[in-house]
């Protein structure tokens, strides 16, 4: 049976950054090197290069414009990942997941923008500062939450700075101390390399209100992703910024022919969680959370809030897959037909959001999927709406 939705947030709700931009809304996916999901249980090698190169291509096929590296303490490195990709591809971007800590940040600066060479300029960083400890130890890094964002802080200040600026430099923080740094190689032709930055911490939002070019949140309802925009808002106003980053958020689309066919098949990845093939997904992430406690992350906590208030939000946003995976990662359903969750993805345009991020559950088919059945959809009506904005203006 489908669910009866609520009525979506109307435009302008607070938190929008006045009239929504829709000639520059992005829309991005994401890729790995095997095929394995909550209900795709890994199989084969860690790296399968058939599979991330098909994986890939066919986000490129389907017009996508950046695909996200994840990064975790065990899976394969990012910019090798990356680099490999852009090979395969001719213009898709490559958003690199990345851990400011496990790297000095001058050699951080070096390889991304050596990779962005290689790439002729299709390069941006995902920072993942991290906000769960047993991950965090992993690769040995012992600083506590809000002190783990305080060294962002500065990673992201040396960063900037070694691909901005030219000549030799020095540092001096609380973290980082170098003399006569001087990179030879700066991002392709002179271009601005872009942070995407998320947290939904307080000791994130000044820190990403400041470095980030976008701020990546997790799907959560309008009301409450309106909050988070204003939040960032007010954060970016505080340091004396003119503008907000750019915001993005994330969500995993069920697409069905029709509605009714959408929710048949959300029932059935829900099960699919929920029985023995979920059951190991679930326990590596249960392995972070010592003594069954809950996650540490702000994000995760904010997506099982809004779970416990209902299951079907706005138009068609659906948390029962945040709660059985507790929380993590982006895990929030966008469920229904191409229109109704094309509908959906525009809602969110409307109240300040720039950028969207779509995975699913069986990733390489309902990457084909969107780019066939999905993008098409959202990229015309954007398409309407800015012609009828600059018509009106």
């Amino acid at each position: 049976m489908t669910p009866t939705p609520s009525t979506p947030s109307t435009p302008g709700a607070p938190g929008a950054a006045g009239p929504a931009r829709y000639d520059d809304v992005e829309l991005l996916g994401m890729i790995g090197t095997s095929d394995a999901s909550e209900i795709r249980p890994a199989s084969g090698p860690a790296v399968d290069p058939d599979h991330t190169a098909r994986f890939a291509q066919a986000h490129e096929e389907g017009g996508f414009d950046r695909v996200l590296i994840g990064y975790g303490s065990g899976w394969a490195e990012t910019n090798q990942v990356a680099a490999f990709a852009a090979s395969r591809t001719e213009r898709l971007g490559m958003l690199v997941a990345h851990r400011p800590g496990v790297v000095h940040p001058t050699l951080a600066s070096r390889t991304f923008s050596t990779l962005d060479h290689f790439s002729k300029g299709r390069v941006a960083l995902n920072i993942v500062t991290g906000g769960n400890d047993t991950e965090q130890r992993r690769e040995g890094d012992y600083l506590p939450h809000d002190e783990r964002y305080a060294r962002t802080d500065e990673y992201l200040q040396v960063l900037r700075e070694s691909w901005d600026t030219t000549g030799p430099r020095d540092f001096d923080g609380s973290y980082y101390r170098f003399e006569g740094f001087a990179p030879q190689v700066h991002p392709y032709e002179g271009r601005h390399l872009e942070l995407f930055f998320g947290g939904s911490s307080a000791a994130a939002y000044p820190v990403g209100a400041r470095h980030a070019d976008t701020y990546m949140l997790w799907g959560e309802p309008l009301a409450e992703t309106a909050e988070q925009i204003a939040t960032v808002e007010q954060r970016s106003r505080e340091i004396g910024r003119t503008t907000r980053p750019r915001i993005s958020v994330s969500f995993r689309p069920i697409l069905g022919a029709t509605d009714e066919l959408a929710w048949e098949r959300a029932h059935g990845i829900l099960d699919t969680i929920n029985g023995a093939v979920g059951a190991q997904f679930k326990e590596k992430v249960h392995r972070l959370h010592p003594q069954d406690r809950g996650p540490q992350n702000a994000g995760s906590q904010r997506l099982l809030s809004v779970a416990e208030k209902g299951e079907l939000h706005d138009r068609c946003l659906w948390t029962p897959t945040a709660s059985a995976v507790g929380g993590g990662g982006n895990s929030t359903a966008l469920v229904g037909s191409p229109e109704t969750v094309a509908a959906a993805i525009l809602d969110y345009v409307e109240i300040g959001v720039n950028a969207v991020l779509i995975r699913g559950y069986d990733p390489l088919q309902d990457a084909i999927d969107y780019g066939r059945d999905l993008l098409p959809l959202v990229r015309q009506e954007l398409a309407h709406r800015a012609a009828g904005t600059a018509r009106a203006s």
